[in-house]
């Protein structure tokens, strides 16, 4: 079992930058493919970005490639998503998700198997 704690969410305006982390506990994070997804209100989950155990192959959404990153410290068993250049529709609660042992999370199968409660995310315009 994994758990996932997400952080780093909160209000900023249109153009400035936060930095999300999620904390994992569990002995197969190395080992995880790990991802990002956010659900604004009124829509549906969207995948933002993914990647590998490695961290050697990483994947985003079309409308966040250039301005977000994603990136993983194994010895810390944490994976962050850095967003720059925020707007308006960006707001969202942003979820993390990791797949099971060696399950990829792609831009073809953006699907996860575990997953954190949320951290809302607003920018303001």
């Amino acid at each position: 079992q994994v758990q996932l704690v997400e952080s780093g969410g909160g209000l900023v305006q249109a153009g400035g930058s936060l930095r999300l982390s999620c904390a994992a506990s569990g002995r197969t994070f190395s080992t995880s493919a790990m991802g990002w997804f956010r659900q604004a209100p009124g829509k549906e989950r969207e995948f933002v970005a993914a990647i590998s155990w490695t961290g050697a192959n990483t994947y985003y959404a079309d409308s966040m490639k250039g301005r977000f990153t994603i990136s993983r410290d194994n010895a810390k068993n944490t994976v962050y998503l850095q967003m720059n250049s925020l707007k308006p529709e960006d707001t969202a609660v942003y979820y993390c998700a990791a797949g099971r042992q060696f399950r990829p999370i792609t831009l073809t199968r953006p699907e996860a198997d575990y997953w954190g409660r949320g951290t809302q995310v607003t920018v303001s315009s």
